[in-house]
Formats: structure tokens, sequence, C-alpha cells
């Protein structure tokens, strides 16, 4: 626990969340929290818990800045940027004013180019970057919806793929000026702008969960190129996935929940190409008649590609992500035990 300085410090955009939120009450503070994703609010609640006290003066400036830039965004979105300019000035100086406006005209401006960019096809997002550097086309996936990163990088060479991962995987804090440098070598015509400030995105984590996503031959190729070049790394990604043979570490209650979201054609596709161990789990969950049902499927289906059993366990698998995102089961990879959530 600690308390927070006096005067008015030099706060992270956490902190300061943190503290708006204990400003406003705790029925105020939940409204707020319920607009924020299931990450940001642990975020700000972990901010909240490290702090024993806050002064008042501190408290004070927080609020008023929130205040300051709540009338501001209010302003440019109903009377545009010259209107929110002159509100601001008769209640500021200018260059009090000037400063708000840049912080929510940029704001602004950053989720709308996230948005338009999130919602792009992958083939088209990947035919733009196939002549960019691939450290510029990382930054780019890094910034996507895990579902959306992995089909664009479906969509680019192998080869350059496995590059991009591994710079994903490496990547830390990203600077401003670098994004800057980005979106100029991309043009204007490129319709993508990104956050202000440091940006976290990538990293050994993102990398895994994409892998997730892919399977089969990408992945392993991934992997591999991650491998010649960092083995720690490729091992940290390793451990950090979660892949359909860790439907073995599943309690029952957590398996049951799974199956009854999976087509029974799909799972006997999938465990076309699974160990006898996961095969013998998951009919031990099923009632006889169920599990007599899959096996004639298995049966029916014959020889079986390996490319078609592969992708019919990366659908069960993006299911049970699903499932975890709904707050439903718990995963980890590497066959750690899995709770029900």
């Amino acid at each position: 626990m600690r308390a927070l300085p006096s005067g008015n410090p030099s706060l992270t955009g956490r902190q300061k969340a943190a503290v708006l939120c204990l400003a406003l009450g705790a029925e105020n503070a939940a409204k707020v929290t319920q607009r924020l994703s299931a990450e940001e609010a642990e975020v700000i609640s972990l901010e909240i818990a490290r702090m024993d006290r806050v002064d008042p003066e501190v408290a004070k400036n927080t609020l008023m800045e929130w205040i300051d830039l709540a009338l501001a965004s209010e302003a440019v979105s109903t009377g545009g940027v010259e209107y929110a300019r002159l509100m601001l000035e008769k209640a500021y100086n200018t260059q009090k004013a000037q400063a708000i406006l840049k912080r929510i005209t940029s704001h602004l401006a950053d989720t709308a180019g996230l948005q338009r960019l999130r919602h792009a096809d992958p083939k088209q997002i990947a035919g733009m970057f196939r002549s960019e550097h691939p450290q510029t086309t990382a930054l780019v996936i890094a910034h996507l919806a895990t579902p959306q990163a992995a089909a664009v990088l479906k969509e680019l060479d192998p080869i350059v793929a496995a590059d991009v991962a591994l710079r994903m995987a490496r990547m830390e804090k990203v600077s401003p000026e670098m994004l800057e440098l980005i979106e100029r070598s991309l043009g204007s015509d490129s319709d993508l702008d990104f956050q202000r400030g440091m940006s976290s995105a990538g990293g050994p984590a993102s990398v895994a969960s994409i892998l997730n996503l892919l399977q089969g031959a990408l992945e392993k190729s991934i992997l591999e190129k991650v491998a010649e070049q960092d083995f720690q790394l490729s091992e940290q990604i390793k451990n950090l996935m979660f892949v359909f043979e860790d439907l073995r570490g599943l309690d029952d209650r957590a398996l049951q929940r799974l199956l009854r979201d999976v087509d029974t054609k799909t799972l006997a596709t999938a465990l076309k190409g699974a160990s006898a161990e996961l095969r013998q789990r998951i009919t031990g969950q099923m009632s006889q008649r169920a599990a007599q049902a899959l096996v004639e499927e298995m049966e029916m289906l014959g020889p079986t590609r390996m490319k078609d059993a592969e992708a019919a366990q990366a659908t069960i698998v993006a299911q049970a992500r699903a499932l975890e995102e709904a707050g439903e089961i718990v995963l980890t990879g590497g066959g750690d035990d899995v709770v029900l959530g």
C-alpha cells in the first residue's frame, strides 16, 4: 500500500483513473468501470488496491482534469473543433485551451483510425503490408484483435509471417515518434492512425494467442523460426499457448461445458489427429450413447487428412477461447489445470 504524494505529481494514466474512481465514490465509479473491458477494469482495480490514501489536492486536480477533458470531448462532438476551441479559450488561457483540445482531437482520431483498421478485411491488410518492412507489419498487427491478427498472418508468405511473429514477440513499448514515422511511410491513403504516447502491444502472450488460432503447418513454421533466433522466447510462447491436446487438463465440468458447444462431426475430425489419451478423456465425459455415436462418426470419416484434423482442432480451441473470454472457463497452456470460472 502507498500514498500518492501531495501537490500535483506526474501520475500515470492508470493512477489518474484510480484516483478518479476513488474521488467519484463506489457507486459512480462502478458506472465508469462498467464501460471498460475486463482487462482495463482489472488494471484500475489493482491501482486502487495499491493506494493507501490520496492527497485531497491530487484528487481535486485529477477530477478537474477529467471534467475539462469530458467537456471538451462533448464540445468537439457536438459543435466541432472550432466551437470547442472558442469554449475552452473563454474558460482558460489560450495555452491551456490548446493543450486540452490537442489531447481530445488526438484521442478521437486515434479511436476512429483503430476502429476502421479493425473492421478491414484481412486480405486487404495483408496486401497493404506486403511491401513494408516486417517490423512495420508487426507493429500494425500487434494492434489488431487476435482473430483478425491471425487471419492477416495466414495471408502473408509463411517466411514473412514467421519473421513478423518473431518481431511481435520481442515487441515492448513503442514510442510516439516511431508510430508517426510508420504512419508517414504508409502514406495518407492507408487510413491508419495509432494512439499517441508510449504504446504497449505484442509480446510473447500476444503471439501465443494468435498461434492458438493458427495451429497446423503455419504454427509449426513460426515456432521453428522463433526458436532458430531465440530458443528461450520460443519456449516461453509454447508455455503460454493452449493447444488441442491441453484439453486433457480440463476438469470434468469444464470439459463437459465445452463439449456442449462442439459439433459431433467437428469433434470426430479433430480426434482423428489426437492422442489416445485425449480420445479416452473426451469419451469418458460423454453418455454411453453419445460416445458410441462419436466413435461411429469417426469410423464413417475414414482416412482423414492431417490439415483437416488440425483445422477442426483449431475450431474447438477457438470455442474454448470464446468460453474463456465469456468467463465460463479459464484456460492455461502447457497442460496446466483448468478450473471452471
